[in-house]
């Protein structure tokens, strides 16, 4: 176990042990016979080992499903701003290189190397990025104009980057941003040169008011978590055409988070406004159809789910949450 990575303090125990405590109170009311809902996952409490670890605000997650590691990116002063833990829950090292203010995650394996890309939405001399590096910390690639926020595509520029996902052919999505001006959906090329862009700003088809979170499935669509105007658009991967939208399931809060389960079965959400992972229905190729609900995880009060990943072997989601300053783990009851 590294020791760059040290233990919360009292307070800071305290604050999450009392979370896990209603959490499980939730998980006990989510899972009982009577609640009339369809059972899927189930709250690993073991997981992490020590949860102390976490010592700043998690705000997203990425798993290593090759090799059973799960990255954790948090914001807060001298703290190690990445964790990395084993599936099985045990800590073990962490990194602080070039790491600002980190909002996405993503793991990428290839049949060569494993990278770790962050998207960085701090406002110092190395935000506005999103930036690539190796599994144990050593800066590797730096995309957009480090510090300078911009629109830019030659050179290319960023206006905090929520979240990035980086498909086997080296080919990247990046949703851009966070509250900044762009509010787009990019698509580069494995040299980093734009394919398509759609955006900017707005409620019309293919426009966006806080793309949060990018992913893309094995029928080559491509799902965008359109945060304030609540719901998620769909676009074709190849040549960006809009395929549709959802948003009858996000009236009481919009999507945060989207990424799906092995298979493309479920496509899980998490909606931090009201505490809340949704899993729905992942539609067959061909048209998208409607929303449809399979089933919810209901979180304790202020536990604001922000990102969340799918281990693609085991099949356990896990959830950053900015409220309750931890990652837990659900794995699948079947």
């Amino acid at each position: 176990v590294s020791d760059k990575g040290r233990p919360a303090s009292g307070s800071t125990c305290i604050f999450q042990s009392l979370f896990l405590y209603f959490q499980l109170l939730k998980a006990f009311d989510y899972f009982s016979p009577w609640s009339g809902q369809q059972q899927l996952y189930k709250l690993d409490v073991g997981w992490p080992k020590i949860p102390e670890y976490f010592t700043g605000q998690t705000f997203c997650v990425a798993v290593d499903s090759l090799h059973g590691l799960v990255y954790v990116a948090q914001r807060g002063d001298n703290i190690p701003k990445v964790l990395v833990f084993s599936e099985e829950g045990y800590f073990l090292y962490s990194w602080n290189n070039t790491v600002e203010m980190p909002h996405g995650i993503f793991v990428l394996n290839t049949a060569t190397d494993s990278s770790v890309w962050i998207a960085d939405v701090g406002t110092g001399k190395y935000g506005h990025t999103v930036k690539q590096y190796s599994p144990s910390g050593k800066l590797m690639q730096i995309l957009g104009t480090p510090g300078n926020a911009g629109s830019g595509l030659n050179p290319l520029q960023f206006d905090q980057p929520a979240e990035i996902f980086v498909e086997e052919t080296g080919e990247i999505y990046v949703v851009d941003g966070d509250g900044g001006t762009n509010n787009r959906l990019l698509k580069l090329s494995k040299d980093y040169k734009e394919i398509w862009l759609r955006g900017p700003n707005g409620t019309g088809i293919g426009q966006f008011k806080i793309p949060h979170s990018v992913t893309v499935d094995s029928f080559g669509r491509v799902w965008v978590a359109d945060r304030d105007n609540k719901r998620i658009q769909v676009f074709d991967k190849v040549t960006g055409e809009w395929l549709g939208s959802w948003s009858s399931c996000f009236a009481e809060g919009g999507p945060y988070s989207v990424r799906f389960t092995a298979n493309d079965k479920y496509l899980i959400v998490a909606q931090l406004n009201i505490n809340r992972l949704s899993i729905l229905a992942a539609p067959p190729v061909g048209s998208i159809g409607n929303c449809v609900v399979v089933s919810t995880i209901q979180l304790a009060d202020e536990t604001k789910p922000h990102l969340v990943d799918v281990d693609m072997k085991s099949g356990a989601i896990y959830v950053a949450e900015i409220g309750a300053q931890q990652v837990q783990k659900y794995i699948p009851l079947n």
